[in-house]
C-alpha cells in the first residue's frame, strides 16, 4: 500500500502552530514526524518502543498523539 502524498505546506503550517496548541490538543503522525525530524514509520516504531508516548485512537480510522504528552516526553528526554 502506497502512502498518500503529503502536502508540505500543510505540515509546515501545522508544525508552525505546534507551540500554540493547548496540551489537550492532538496531532497526527505526519506532524509528529515533522516535529521530531523523523519519518512517519519511525514515529510508529518509536511509539511502539516507548521512545514516544503511545497514540490514542480518536476515531475508527484516526489515531493521534496528545500534545501535552509529547511536550512532557521532550522535557524528560532533555
Amino acid at each position: 500500500m502506497n502512502p498518500k502524498p503529503q502536502h508540505p505546506e500543510k505540515l509546515s503550517t501545522a508544525l508552525s502552530g505546534f507551540d500554540a496548541l493547548p496540551d489537550s490538543a492532538h496531532v497526527r503522525a505526519p506532524v509528529v514526524a515533522d516535529w521530531k525530524g523523523i519519518s512517519v514509520p519511525t514515529v510508529w516504531r518509536w511509539a511502539k518502543s516507548g521512545l514516544l508516548p503511545a497514540p490514542v485512537k480518536i476515531g475508527p480510522r484516526v489515531t493521534a498523539w496528545n500534545v501535552g504528552q509529547l511536550r512532557r516526553a521532550r522535557q524528560q528526554a532533555a
